[in-house]
């Protein structure tokens, strides 16, 4: 039988840990164009996408049961609109006895989804489909402990 199991970490010392992520979802230029003059009728996306980003990643030990819940002292979410779409990254940082790492991809994917609700009902197109709509590259930039 297989079992799950938290990492035990008890006996390691709590030290600075930095963790910073990065994610984009493709949206059509109209959509674009739709957030940067502050038109999306569910409200301001930017504002909503970093605030939500920090409580994504103050949240992650509750939906993720093996992650440890870590102090998070700091998240900073950023919001970049580029070409073919949105980029956020985020950055975390706490004293821990243990990477945060998984909160600052967890700050990316929550701002990121909360980009799509935001956006979706201009994305659809004639069957309620979203054939230009996509969460890529997720990932890791760097992390570090001192």
């Amino acid at each position: 039988m297989k079992m799950v199991n938290m990492i035990d970490v008890s006996e390691k010392p709590p030290i600075r840990r930095v963790a910073e992520a990065e994610g984009t979802i493709l949206l059509q230029s109209e959509t674009i164009e739709l957030i940067q003059k502050k038109a999306v009728k569910k409200g301001d996306v930017q504002s909503v996408a970093e605030l939500m980003g920090i409580q994504g990643s103050k949240l992650t030990p509750q939906i993720m049961p093996l992650c440890h819940p870590i102090p998070v002292e700091s998240t900073r979410v950023t919001f970049k609109v580029v070409e073919g779409g949105v980029t956020v990254t985020a950055r975390v940082t706490a004293t821990a006895k243990t990477g945060v790492e998984m909160e600052a991809l967890t700050a990316v994917t929550v701002a990121l989804l909360n980009v799509w609700d935001m956006v979706k009902m201009y994305e659809k197109d004639d069957h309620g489909q979203y054939p230009h709509t996509q969460i890529m590259n997720i990932k890791v930039n760097h992390k570090e402990k001192s």
